[in-house]
């Protein structure tokens, strides 16, 4: 696709929405007695981007949709701006939506698929053609405000997607999974024009993905959901380097999870003893997670001899390309790490090589460690995603 960008923003929109409040309250959902949303509590300040970010299952888009109001929820509070909209329908929450898929109507043209908010509203014909014009001029297409859904390319049909939920100028703005559908190279162009069109009018944003690198990218903050629940929320930098639980460290990047017990001096893992600078506040004795992330990792060829300071010994059993980086399988006796080296060093670290892997001291992360430590590909599907 080659898809036009917006240089500015049209006069009318150009004043930054106030955007609102928003806040869950220990929001509940059930469908046929099995419980989508477990008390689900999340605070969006006005004007803030939200990513709501988990696996299929998780309760992202039931959370999403209760505060539309297309679902109706089994108990908690949805306030907006102060005010309880459990028993409010749908058109009164002043919310636009965008969805996973583009829902333009096919007779309809891009501007006139624009305008029918406004139709809906009783907005006089003059007036709907000329919001819907400027609205489309900022999501970058009003060379295509006579085209129809098929005369356009997928971006550009979520564009007019966006710009349909724009129009009204709603206070709160919604994304179910918008660029799921899309190829990669037009997913991230669109991710980086959704954010910057919130920028500019300053809109109260919900975002709902399982796509990591997308709420990375593009949000404030992120909330991980598993199970009903928030898991934790926090900036993209903190959810990268601080994960809270072992859910959240799995699902967020990619994560080596060493179990272990607390000894004097650090961690016992494999033979070795890791000095992890957390593990001296930690009981003796405690069974941990250490948390290391492949690009914290340093391999060298391993000199003959045992393990030092931080170090297990194994063999390199794969390698995969990642561009700059390649990502190296290392396995041992008890040892089983992967780690990210440059791609160029990579290449005299074959398969077969003898490697010693050296995990930071300061890098690590210690979690507790439970029997019910959840693992993302065992997770179930209920009703409701």
């Amino acid at each position: 696709m080659t898809a036009t960008t917006a240089t500015s923003t049209p006069s009318s929109l150009s004043a930054p929405n106030t955007g609102a409040t928003v806040q869950l309250i220990d929001v509940v959902k059930d469908y046929a007695g099995q419980r989508a949303l477990d008390g689900v509590a999340l605070s969006i300040n006005p004007g803030e981007f939200i990513a709501l970010l988990g696996p299929s299952g998780c309760g992202k888009t039931t959370a999403l949709r209760a505060l539309s109001g297309l679902e109706q929820v089994d108990g908690g509070h949805i306030l907006i701006d102060g005010k309880d909209v459990v028993d409010v329908p749908v058109n009164k929450r002043d919310i636009g939506m965008v969805f996973q898929s583009y829902s333009l109507f096919p007779h309809l043209t891009a501007g006139e698929n624009v305008e029918f908010g406004l139709r809906m509203r009783k907005v006089g014909a003059a007036e709907r053609r000329r919001r819907a014009a400027e609205t489309l001029e900022l999501v970058g297409l009003d060379h295509h405000v006579g085209r129809y859904a098929h005369q356009l390319s997928g971006g550009q049909q979520q564009r007019v997607a966006l710009a349909r939920a724009l129009v009204t100028q709603p206070r709160v703005l919604l994304l179910d999974e918008p660029l799921s559908a899309l190829d990669a190279k037009v997913r991230v162009q669109l991710r980086e024009e959704i954010r910057r069109i919130q920028l500019d009018l300053g809109i109260t944003t919900l975002y709902v993905t399982h796509d990591q690198e997308e709420a990375l990218s593009v949000s404030d903050h992120v909330a991980v959901m598993y199970g009903g629940r928030i898991e934790q929320m926090g900036s993209p930098a903190e959810m990268y380097s601080a994960p809270a639980t072992p859910f959240v460290a799995e699902y967020i990047g990619t994560m080596n999870r060493l179990e272990g017990t607390v000894v004097d001096g650090g961690v016992s893992h494999a033979g070795t003893t890791l000095r992890i600078e957390e593990a001296q506040s930690r009981p003796r004795g405690e069974r941990v997670l250490v948390l290391v992330r492949p690009e914290t990792v340093a391999v060298e060829r391993a000199n003959g001899g045992g393990g030092g300071v931080n170090t297990l010994v194994g063999d390199v059993v794969t390698q995969t390309f990642l561009g700059p980086v390649t990502r190296l399988k290392i396995l041992g006796d008890g040892v089983d790490v992967i780690a990210d080296v440059p791609t160029q060093k990579a290449l005299s670290l074959p398969v077969g090589t003898r490697v010693a892997a050296v995990l930071p001291a300061e890098g690590a992360r210690l979690l507790s460690l439970k029997e019910d430590v959840p693992q993302i590909a065992e997770e179930p599907v209920p009703a409701g995603r």
